[in-house]
């Protein structure tokens, strides 16, 4: 039951990265990547923590360092790596968390789990952008595995107009700009910017 639901973490990593044109997993902030970084994070809530990849990702140098749950789904996005997570451990909630958050922290991350709503189908954070749910920063409850599955298999993928017709618990940011995602070079670049340069290579 979804009130018992011990909490496991995934980090989404299973991106082509085409608007960035490299490697957004293998981005690095203050000498670590971003997937690092990411894993460290996460991992600190849940110490069973895996990286979502594409089968295609397997052996990347980067990825296979990590514990790993392939996508069993093509062309799906990030609701291909949630679905195969909640496929692995069916009885565990998810913390799912994207690899290109470069300001997120552990307060933030500390915030989302204490307003947890095991009721819900997910806990997440409201954008400070638009208001809307933010997916990939969220708890993702058990009671959601069938809904966002019978979801994808309707032919809709997009995790955030999933959480908009469910019960989704949203949480207000403390810090803004701590889900701020990078997705182009001009993002990384403000992003090191902001960071102070981070000791990036």
């Amino acid at each position: 039951m979804s009130a018992e639901a011990p909490l496991a973490g995934l980090v989404l990593a299973g991106g082509r990265s085409r608007r960035m044109q490299r490697d957004k997993a293998a981005l690095e902030f203050g000498g670590e990547t971003q997937l690092a970084r990411a894993v460290r994070l996460v991992a600190g809530y849940a110490p069973r923590t895996f990286v979502s990849v594409r089968p295609d990702q397997r052996d990347d140098p980067e990825r296979r360092r990590f514990a790993q749950i392939v996508d069993g789904l093509a062309d799906v996005g990030p609701a291909a790596g949630i679905l195969a997570a909640q496929q692995s451990l069916p009885d565990h909630a998810w913390l799912v968390v994207a690899v290109d958050l470069p300001h997120l922290d552990a307060p933030t991350l500390e915030r989302l789990i204490g307003a947890r709503d095991r009721g819900a189908v997910a806990t997440a954070y409201r954008s400070a952008e638009d208001g809307l749910p933010e997916p990939l920063c969220a708890i993702w409850e058990p009671a959601s595995r069938a809904l966002l599955a019978a979801f994808v298999a309707a032919g809709r993928s997009c995790p955030r107009k999933f959480l908009l017709t469910h019960g989704v618990r949203l949480v207000e940011l403390a810090t803004p700009h701590a889900l701020a995602n990078v997705n182009t070079p001009s993002d990384y670049a403000a992003a090191l910017a902001r960071a102070g340069g981070g000791g990036a290579r």
